[in-house]
């Protein structure tokens, strides 16, 4: 019994041994790895560095080549327009980071502007007009891209910037907080489509609504939403809504 005793502890001896030859050998591939890795990526940073401030400038001004350049940072996992807290190390390179905000801000100017008589919702491509006319011709085209990267930027303010599809390619962005229901989303691309006006009748043809869905639905976007005006002297039907954020406006 001693004897086997003996070789048991010997077994278990080894078999600690080799435990710990294992973990440091696992250690010393691990730091290999790590090592490994981190000078691909300096590499990476170098070359990415490289390429940014060589075409800082077509980036900033060119919203097809911005595109693509956010389109390949984003297949790789990197947010180029990140902020410093973000780890936005080559926004400086860009200069991006301040073009970014400063977007945004005139973002905020023309939603917060144009809430009194839209209700805190704006189509995109009105949206994108307006910035642009405060922009003005020398600051470079910007894109409906470039503004819904932008209103990312917002959401923590809290304020409740939110770019909205409401279906058939349109978009809305919410500037106020509010959930827009799945009525109020159809009732806004109804309206897009027919230019900002919009009746029952519309609702109940085009989307099978009885006459009460598509009442409510009006009535509540006009009385407690304030999304629309109400035209009690329509021609066609006698009353008539319209939606300003699904309206052109020349400015």
């Amino acid at each position: 019994m001693h004897r086997l005793g003996g070789v048991g502890l010997a077994a278990f001896d080894r078999q600690k041994e080799s435990q710990r030859s294992f973990a440091e050998l696992s250690s010393e591939l691990s730091k290999a790895q790590v090592d490994h890795l981190q000078s691909q990526l300096t590499q990476f940073r170098t070359a990415l560095s490289h390429f940014a401030a060589s075409h800082r400038d077509s980036i900033r001004s060119d919203p097809a080549f911005r595109h693509e350049f956010q389109q390949m940072c984003s297949s790789i996992g990197v947010d180029p327009l990140a902020g410093p807290r973000k780890g936005g190390w080559w926004a400086e390179i860009l200069g991006m980071s301040d073009w970014q905000y400063e977007l945004g801000v005139q973002i905020v100017d023309v939603c917060v502007s144009t809430r009194e008589r839209n209700g805190g919702v704006i189509e995109m491509g009105e949206l994108v007009r307006m910035v642009s006319k405060l922009r003005g011709v020398g600051s470079g085209v910007i894109t409906e891209d470039d503004v819904t990267r932008s209103i990312k930027t917002l959401q923590p303010l809290g304020a409740g910037y939110e770019v909205m599809d409401v279906g058939g390619g349109k978009k809305m962005v919410r500037s106020v907080m509010k959930e827009l229901d799945d009525d109020q989303a159809i009732v806004l691309a109804e309206a897009q489509a027919e230019g900002g006006r919009i009746v029952e009748e519309i609702l109940e043809m085009r989307r099978g609504w009885p006459r009460e869905r598509a009442r409510a639905a009006l009535e509540n976007m006009l009385l407690r939403d304030g999304l629309c005006w109400l035209d009690s002297q329509d021609e066609t039907h006698g009353k008539a809504y319209w939606v300003p954020s699904a309206m052109r406006w020349d400015e």
